[in-house]
């Protein structure tokens, strides 16, 4: 097994460039993105998921849209690390993504990263929160994808 299960190493993740990172969940898909050279994160709009041909649309138009140099996708492994049905779902969706745009596509580790979210926005109305959780998670999901790159040796 390879020493990040979360991540396809078989592509090369660029230095430089914007990314489109996606939170994946049942109803809504949380969106973030970050500068040219990967120094800050922000989150989008979430978008209502509805079909996979819809989802697909909308992501290819916001990667084309950024001109985003690849796509990361939080994968929602168990607290011990482990893989569950969100995970395999989460997997399934990302080859997808990777047999239909012409980018590359990554799996993050997205373990913890709504109840970040949620601290970072305490304090705003409920119905606020509701709506930009997901995005905010996605922001994470992007940063932490950039910090542990960044980290690795050359």
């Amino acid at each position: 097994m390879s020493e990040h299960p979360h991540t396809n190493q078989d592509e090369v993740v660029s230095a430089t460039g914007r990314l489109l990172a996606l939170d994946l969940g049942s109803r809504r898909v949380g969106l973030a993105t970050c500068d040219e050279l990967r120094l800050t994160t922000r989150p989008l709009p979430a978008i209502e998921r509805r079909s996979w041909k819809d989802l697909l649309s909308r992501v290819q138009a916001e990667i084309e849209g950024l001109g985003a140099a690849g796509l990361v996708i939080g994968l929602p492994l168990n607290i011990d690390g482990s893989e569950g049905p969100a995970a395999e779902a989460a997997r399934a969706t990302a080859e997808k993504f990777r047999r239909s745009l012409n980018c590359p596509v990554h799996l993050q580790d997205e373990r913890l990263t709504t109840a970040e979210a949620k601290s970072r926005l305490r304090g705003i109305p409920t119905a606020q929160i509701e709506r930009q959780v997901d995005s905010e998670a996605a922001a994470i999901i992007l940063q932490d994808f950039i910090s542990r790159r960044q980290s690795k040796p050359k």
